[in-house]
């Protein structure tokens, strides 16, 4: 996949060459000014007529015409240095790498010293290039039958670097690439149909994640989650025919099991809405139900490649959200793990009431800070739009931690507060301790703040990536479809983690 090379020679045969053009008022310099002279002074004059541009994100193609070894220069437009952020390279790369797959590319040799720059080292700059393969090039590649013409991709990339060692180059292209691969593999869980992704598909998902990166896995059937009285979630379940499953996956990356993080993944692997049905419209695409669920998978795929000094708990409550003689209804009164009951005003607020039991099962595994990641209001779309994750927490060290890791992840979201005031809503039932869905004014926040019941007095955070799961447009770093969100963040939360003093 990746070679990393000290030395270039021009008249080495490729099928790309890619170089990073930084918006200077100053001649070419370096590789570029010998790419120069071999074109006889024409990417100068491709600069004055403006045909070659160092806008940002802008890709020049150039034919080389037997000039130089490569077939085809790339060279792209980094915009003005003290400007260019580990985030905007992310991205260009993303543009790049998504013009080579259109042009049918198979292999391409990376002038990495032309993409450094004052904000990013060399390290930096292939951490993102790999990130940004890995991310830009996804597909899935769904259902539709095959063609036998054999598909040509992107598969061999050779990245030069004179300024840092090889060995802490390649480094940094693994991490990325790990980062951009784990997320991959969560975006093609969420695009993966209800029929094809079930519980129980989820859960064997999980133990082979287990196998494969040595993590401690527990996977809790119907009996088992009867028997620790998990009721919320069991409620949940009752209209279906699949059977539900608790899993849960363990890292240990210190000696002792301190310290723990807990991920917890709302796995609703289909939402019709229950008796509170959604509409014909809004029942399309709950397939995507469980994208808090394909998240914290990402994220330990993430983990078990890099063996961060952390120790984690993962904990994702799956089931689907069903209608049927024997499903749950509003008014029904149940008994959540922590022995809270709840009233249920709404079966579309289903995934607070699986999240109730996770978080108590996480807590129950030594956790002791949580952060939950759910798609679980169309009110945070209403509030923060398609592209913001909302945020809730009771500990802001913790927040800043988490906003920091998506900051880095280029995962932007937004706090939303929780005041005593909405969890008195949530605490206001005339025969049990909570009711579920209080009603529409803050949505997202009542959601929130009934999840914040469950966490009590342990740090928490919690994410509502309902509109920023899954988009409905290409962008930079992939296709329409999936996105991944949060998998990168959970997954640089838990390498970077900080206890707090206690």
């Amino acid at each position: 996949m990746f070679d990393v090379k000290k030395e270039f020679d021009l008249s080495a045969e490729h099928e790309s060459l890619v170089i990073g053009l930084l918006d200077k008022p100053e001649k070419f310099s370096g590789l570029l000014a010998n790419l120069d002279e071999a074109f006889d002074g024409q990417l100068t004059e491709l600069v004055k007529t403006g045909d070659l541009s160092a806008k940002l994100n802008k890709i020049n193609k150039v034919h080389s015409f037997g000039k130089i070894g490569s077939k085809r220069l790339w060279i792209v437009g980094l915009g003005k240095e003290k400007e260019l952020s580990f985030d905007k390279l992310r991205k260009a790369f993303g543009r790049l790498f998504k013009e080579l797959k259109a042009g049918k590319q198979t292999e391409a040799f990376v002038y990495l010293d032309s993409f450094i720059s004052e904000k990013v080292d060399g390290p930096d700059a292939a951490h993102t290039l790999s990130e940004a393969y890995a991310l830009a090039t996804y597909q899935f590649d769904g259902y539709k039958q095959k063609s036998n013409e054999p598909e040509k991709k992107l598969e061999q990339l050779t990245i030069c670097c004179n300024s840092v060692d090889e060995g802490e180059i390649l480094a940094s292209l693994t991490v990325g690439y790990a980062f951009g691969k784990g997320t991959n593999s969560a975006r093609t869980l969420v695009n993966t149909p209800g029929n094809m992704l079930t519980a129980t598909d989820m859960a064997d998902y999980a133990v082979e994640l287990a196998k494969k990166y040595d993590f401690e896995a527990e996977i809790l059937d119907k009996a088992e989650i009867e028997k620790l009285g998990m009721g919320a979630f069991l409620a949940v379940n009752k209209g279906s025919v699949e059977p539900p499953k608790m899993i849960v996956l363990k890292y240990q990356g210190k000696e002792e099991w301190k310290d723990v993080i807990g991920l917890v993944g709302k796995g609703i692997t289909f939402d019709t809405g229950g008796y509170s049905i959604k509409t014909k419209a809004g029942i399309v695409g709950m397939k995507s139900d469980m994208g808090g669920a394909a998240a914290v998978l990402g994220a330990m795929e993430i983990i078990g490649e890099l063996r961060p000094e952390q120790n984690v708990v993962a904990v994702i409550p799956s089931t689907d959200n069903m209608i049927s003689g024997n499903a749950f209804k509003p008014d029904d009164v149940i008994t959540s793990m922590s022995g809270k009951t709840i009233e249920v005003l709404n079966t579309d607020a289903e995934g607070r009431l699986v999240l109730a039991d996770a978080v108590t099962y996480a807590k129950h595994h030594g956790a002791e800070y949580l952060v939950d990641v759910a798609t679980l209001t169309g009110g945070v779309i209403t509030a923060l739009g398609l592209n913001t994750t909302g945020a809730m927490t009771n500990h802001e060290t913790i927040y800043e931690q988490v906003l920091e890791a998506s900051m880095e992840a280029g995962e932007q979201m937004w706090q939303l507060p929780l005041f005593e005031s909405e969890k008195e809503r949530v605490r206001n039932s005339k025969v049990a301790d909570l009711n579920n869905s209080p009603g529409s004014e803050g949505h997202a926040i009542v959601a929130g703040a009934f999840i914040g019941e469950f966490a009590e007095n342990t740090p928490w955070v919690h994410l509502d990536i309902a509109g920023t799961a899954t988009t409905s447009k290409s962008h930079d770093l992939g296709p329409a479809g999936a996105t991944g969100v949060m998998t990168r963040t959970l997954a640089l939360f838990v390498e970077r983690f900080e206890p707090i003093e206690k």
